[in-house]
């Protein structure tokens, strides 16, 4: 299978779309090249602007130009839109429900050798928790170009979260659709439903594929969009499985799994074990090691699935 960051796609994805519409400009922090927004710049360079190392005074000038009929994508790391501009994001974007999209890359564990002041692991539960943000997280290439081409048409704000390491492509077939809000099946079972988002995706399709010899058959669902969350798809898994297990490259604590666990307490109460990463901080090394070292593997998820069915 092919290989791309979804940073990578974000940038390639963006440079089209900007060359379509007008009225999208992008605005970076001084991280063109990480963030891929470069891509943009070189087709677009009229429309796209450095702010320089000043993230919060980015997310306010990109709030005023979405009162002005364009279409903001603002781009840094993770940890520092999330995290060093949530004020402006909270309050100059989404109180007021401006039309900006935020594309955070460089999110989670995959950062690697940057290690934890730069892991941005709990970016999904702070954008969650803010009125009127759409929240998604792309699991490759396929759905990153489907995501940035949809929210460029949704009236909103959005985070999109956007990795830094290569991953496989799993999307690459006819039938599939993206959708905000909508979840996406990807393999049928009936003795545990496995939900996942991002780059743990795959991980899922693994697991799927290593318990399918041992004779347990599980769903596999693809929740992109963690906001608005498909309800609806995660109630029926409950009903028709009984069990589901998360994961995430994320904390366990306010992501995926929260949001999960939200949903079926209140529509449909089953057993819900997340993988994900336990309350801590990250660490440098490389990235593959990183996910074996904090269990976001398929590994990980077979284990789960088998305590997950002795609950039942």
């Amino acid at each position: 299978m092919a290989k791309m960051a979804t940073r990578e796609a974000y940038g390639k994805a963006l440079a089209k779309l900007g060359q379509e519409n007008d009225n999208i400009v992008v605005l970076d922090a001084d991280l063109s090249k990480s963030t891929k927004t470069a891509d943009f710049k070189k087709v677009c360079p009229d429309r796209f602007i450095n702010m320089g190392i000043a993230e919060g005074n980015m997310m306010g000038v990109a709030a005023g130009m979405s009162t002005c009929g364009k279409i903001p994508y603002v781009s840094t790391f993770a940890m520092f839109a999330a995290g060093r501009a949530f004020e402006q994001i909270r309050n100059s974007i989404c109180y007021p429900k401006l039309n900006v999209k935020i594309c955070a890359t460089h999110a989670g564990l995959t950062v690697g050798e940057d290690g934890a002041s730069h892991q941005a692991i709990e970016d999904l539960s702070l954008m969650r928790s803010v009125p009127n943000m759409t929240v998604i997280c792309p699991s490759d290439d396929i759905e990153t170009e489907a995501v940035i081409r949809a929210i460029a048409e949704y009236n909103g704000p959005c985070y999109v979260r956007l990795g830094r390491a290569a991953v496989n492509t799993i999307n690459d077939n006819p039938e599939y659709k993206f959708e905000i809000g909508k979840a996406v099946t990807l393999r049928e079972g009936k003795d545990a439903t496995v939900i996942a988002t991002g780059i743990m995706v795959e991980a899922a399709l693994e697991a799927y594929n290593t318990l399918a010899e041992e004779g347990i058959k599980i769903k596999v669902i693809n929740i992109h969009t963690l906001k608005p969350i498909d309800a609806e798809a995660i109630t029926k898994a409950a009903r028709e499985t009984g069990v589901i297990v998360t994961a995430e490259e994320h904390s366990i604590i306010g992501g995926l799994g929260s949001a999960v666990c939200e949903v079926v307490s209140e529509s449909h109460p089953v057993p819900v074990l997340r993988v994900g990463v336990k309350d801590t901080f990250g660490e440098s090394g490389k990235p593959g090691e990183l996910l074996k070292a904090y269990g976001l593997t398929a590994e990980e998820i077979v284990k789960a699935v088998k305590k997950g069915l002795q609950l039942k």
